[in-house]
C-alpha cells in the first residue's frame, strides 16, 4: 500500500474515534509543535511524518503501530490506568478517569453501551449517597489499601466520605444519559450481600442500624432499577423518566456470570473496556477484537430474557428474587 495511503488512513481512523466536539488538526499541531497547515499537510498525505512523530502520535493515542502498518498479528493493544501514589489520592484519580470516560462516551451523539454485568456496577450504586459512602469505604479500605482506615467503623454520616459523594452523583448522571443494554444474572445481586455480610461479621459497622439501612438503601436501589426496566428508559432516582431519556435494555442470562466487560458503539466505532483489579478498566479500539466482542454479546443477548418493556412476568420474577435474597441476608445479619 502507498506510504501516503496508509497515513490517510491512520489519520481517517483516529478522527473517528475523537469527541466530534474536539479538532483533530488542533491536537494534532499540538502534539508535533507544529503549524496548522502543516498539520493538514500530513493529515491529507502530502507530508509523510518522520519516525518520531509517528512514534509520538500512536503514544499519545494508544495506538499500536502494527495497526497503523496493517500487519496482521494476534497481539491487541490496551490501554488503561493503574493505582498511582498514596490510597486518597488513587481513589480520586479513579473517580476522575470514570467521569471522564463517561463524559467522553457522552460527548457522541450516536452511542450505545452493552453491559456484561458480574455486579452491580458501582456507578449504580452511586445514585444513593449511603450507597456512595459504602462503596467509598470499601474501595478505600479493602481494595486501594488506605491505612487511615484501619479499626475505623463505617457509618455513611462519616464527613471523610463528603468530597467523593459530590464526584460520585455526578458519575450517576453521566451514566444514567448513556443509553444502556445490560445481561445480568440472578447472582449479580450476590457480590454487594457478601460484602455487607463480611464487614457485618468482622465488627466494621458502628451499629446494627447502619446494617438495616444499607438492606434498606439497596432494595430502594433493586426498585428503581425494575422501574427503569418496566419503562425502557434510564432516568435518575426519585425522578421519572423523560421523552428524552437514554434507552434502557435489560436481558437475563441464567446460564451465564458476566465479568464486568462493556462494549461501547461510539458513531461507527467500538470500545471494548474489561475489568481488572477489581476498580479498573483497560480498554481497546482494536477493530477486530471489538467486532469479535460484539458477536460474542449478541449471541449472549439471544440466549438472554429480555425483561424490560415485555415479560412484565418474568420482570416481576427476577426484581422478586432479588428482594427475596436481600431480606433473607437482613434476617441473617439484624
Amino acid at each position: 500500500m502507498n506510504p501516503s495511503t496508509v497515513q490517510v488512513a491512520f489519520f481517517q481512523h483516529l478522527k473517528a474515534h475523537l469527541p466530534p466536539h474536539i479538532a483533530m488538526v488542533d491536537e494534532i499541531a499540538d502534539l508535533l509543535q507544529i503549524s496548522n497547515d502543516s498539520a493538514y499537510r500530513r493529515i491529507r498525505g502530502e507530508k509523510q511524518m518522520d519516525l518520531e512523530e509517528t512514534h509520538t502520535l500512536c503514544r499519545h493515542y494508544r495506538i499500536s503501530m502494527d495497526k497503523l502498518l496493517e500487519l496482521e498479528t494476534d497481539t491487541f493493544i490496551f490501554s488503561g490506568k493503574l493505582k498511582n501514589g498514596q490510597p486518597e489520592y488513587a481513589f480520586d484519580e479513579w473517580l476522575k478517569e470514570v467521569h471522564d470516560q463517561f463524559q467522553k462516551i457522552n460527548s457522541f451523539e450516536k452511542k450505545h453501551v452493552h453491559y456484561l454485568m458480574k455486579d452491580i456496577p458501582p456507578f449504580v450504586h452511586f445514585q444513593v449517597p449511603e450507597l456512595a459512602a459504602f462503596r467509598c469505604f470499601l474501595y478505600l479500605k479493602s481494595i486501594i489499601a488506605d491505612e487511615s482506615l484501619k479499626g475505623i467503623k463505617f457509618t455513611h454520616e462519616d464527613s471523610r466520605y463528603d468530597k467523593y459523594i459530590t464526584r460520585c452523583k455526578q458519575i450517576s448522571v453521566l451514566y444514567n444519559q448513556v443509553p444502556m443494554s445490560e445481561i445480568w444474572n440472578i447472582e449479580t445481586l450476590n457480590s454487594t450481600l457478601n460484602q455487607i455480610k463480611f464487614y457485618s461479621q468482622a465488627g466494621a459497622f458502628a451499629s446494627i442500624s447502619i446494617i438495616k439501612m444499607l438492606f434498606e438503601k439497596l432494595e430502594t436501589l433493586i426498585n428503581h432499577i425494575e422501574k427503569q426496566a418496566e419503562s425502557g428508559r434510564k432516568f435518575n432516582i426519585g425522578e421519572t423518566a423523560g421523552p428524552a431519556a437514554a434507552e434502557y435494555k435489560m436481558f437475563v442470562n441464567e446460564l451465564i456470570l458476566g465479568n464486568n466487560t462493556l462494549l461501547a458503539e461510539l458513531g461507527d466505532n467500538r470500545v471494548t473496556y474489561l475489568n481488572h483489579s477489581v476498580l479498573y478498566f483497560i480498554s481497546t479500539s482494536d477493530i477486530h477484537f471489538n467486532n469479535e466482542m460484539f458477536g460474542n454479546l449478541q449471541n449472549l443477548v439471544k440466549k438472554s430474557t429480555m425483561i424490560s418493556t415485555i415479560g412484565e412476568k418474568e420482570r416481576a420474577g427476577f426484581f422478586n428474587r432479588l428482594r427475596g435474597r436481600i431480606h433473607r441476608c437482613a434476617q441473617q445479619l439484624t
